[in-house]
């Protein structure tokens, strides 16, 4: 699977993946795909409770040797 907008979040601590999310997700269309890179262990956590909370949908999580890979569409 691919994105249709890729998110580097490697390096960063919580609360910045989310945050650097949701200011994504706003730029994004309709049914379009965020593929997003985390390093932040609590990311397994937070993204998926964060998707729950705002309607978007997550696609996919992989667990990948230097961290996490997101899939997530937006659903507004």
């Amino acid at each position: 699977m691919q994105g249709d907008l890729v998110l580097d979040c490697k390096g960063l601590s919580c609360p910045m993946p989310i945050l650097k999310l949701a200011m994504a997700m706003k730029k994004l269309e309709n049914g379009k795909v965020i593929e997003m890179y985390g390093t932040d262990p609590g990311s397994r956590d937070d993204v998926p409770a964060w998707c729950e909370r705002t309607g978007h949908t997550l696609v996919e999580m992989l667990e990948v040797e230097d961290g996490f890979t997101f899939f997530i569409r937006c659903e507004k």
